[in-house]
């Protein structure tokens, strides 16, 4: 449930400008998703939304914002939706629960990391695009951690 209340609050901030967290919890109700003041507060930081200065708006890094999200949160990412990962050559395929792989990919995009050149999101896997198997292999390992990190 919470990816997918999740999905819906980028969509919403990416279609039009929400002030709120009161704003935001109504066009959640309308969707069919009832969510608490504490959980949309902590739905927001795990996100990274920012404010944008031109309206008060909430956005994603990187619409407005900086664009570039801390391995920190990467790292929270990865620790949360990451299953499973399988390396071929220089592709790596991360497994997720369904409806995950969306807020996966985000987090790597967002990430700009040296290692990725691209990555495709599904349902509950991510195709990322290494520019050579040895960082690959790497970010593999990397990935592999944080998510034997998650508590």
């Amino acid at each position: 449930m919470k990816a997918y209340r999740q999905s819906i609050v980028l969509d919403l901030v990416d279609r039009e400008a929400i002030t709120s967290q009161e704003q935001l919890r109504r066009r959640l109700h309308g969707r069919g998703v009832s969510v608490t003041q504490a959980t949309l507060s902590r739905d927001i930081k795990e996100l990274g939304l920012v404010k944008r200065a031109a309206d008060g708006a909430y956005s994603r890094p990187g619409h407005g914002g900086t664009g570039r999200v801390h391995e920190t949160q990467l790292k929270r990412t990865v620790g949360e939706y990451l299953r499973r990962v399988s390396r071929v050559q220089q592709l790596l395929v991360l497994r997720t629960d369904p409806g995950q792989a969306q807020l996966l990919g985000i987090g790597i995009d967002r990430a700009m990391l040296a290692e990725v050149v691209g990555t495709i999101a599904g349902d509950d896997t991510v195709l990322v695009v290494a520019p050579d198997g040895r960082r690959a292999r790497t970010l593999a390992r990397r990935f592999e951690t944080w998510a034997k990190s998650r508590g």
